[in-house]
């Protein structure tokens, strides 16, 4: 079977539905703008508000670390549990949605974390997140 080694064809490029897509393109602008103008002829009274604060407030990160003695600081600033939960209640009444991450000491007992949990529950806190490090595979 003999091979070809030169090819009778040229290749071509087929440039049609390129054509197509930018006449799609001119239509959905062309129309867009016409959208516009109709908008701003439309003469319509915007009303007035007295406070120009915004309703939607950042939501707030906090850090609690629960040290292996059972000491609790939050965002570097140490205080026992009773004002930890004085704090949650403080920053979740103001308004503000608050997200909080617990992070625990590996050698310390449990209890010291999950009294830290319940202190978040009384205080309205909603998202909470517990922060781990992954153990390294041997």
């Amino acid at each position: 079977m003999p091979i070809k080694l030169n090819s009778a064809e040229e290749p071509t490029l087929n440039l049609t539905p390129m054509i197509d897509i930018v006449f799609l393109l001119i239509i959905f602008f062309m129309v867009g703008t016409k959208f516009t103008e109709v908008e701003l002829e439309l003469e319509v009274s915007i009303p007035q508000v007295a406070s120009g604060a915004t309703i939607v407030t950042e939501p707030q990160q906090c850090v609690i670390a629960v040290f292996q003695d059972g000491r609790v600081s939050v965002d570097d600033d140490v205080m026992e549990i009773h004002e930890l939960e004085k704090n949650l209640t403080q920053r979740v009444s103001g308004g503000a949605e608050l997200h909080v991450i617990i992070r625990g000491d590996a050698e310390g007992a449990f209890q010291n974390v999950a009294n830290v949990l319940s202190a978040c529950r009384r205080a309205g806190v909603k998202d909470l997140g517990i922060s781990v490090r992954m153990a390294s595979r041997e």
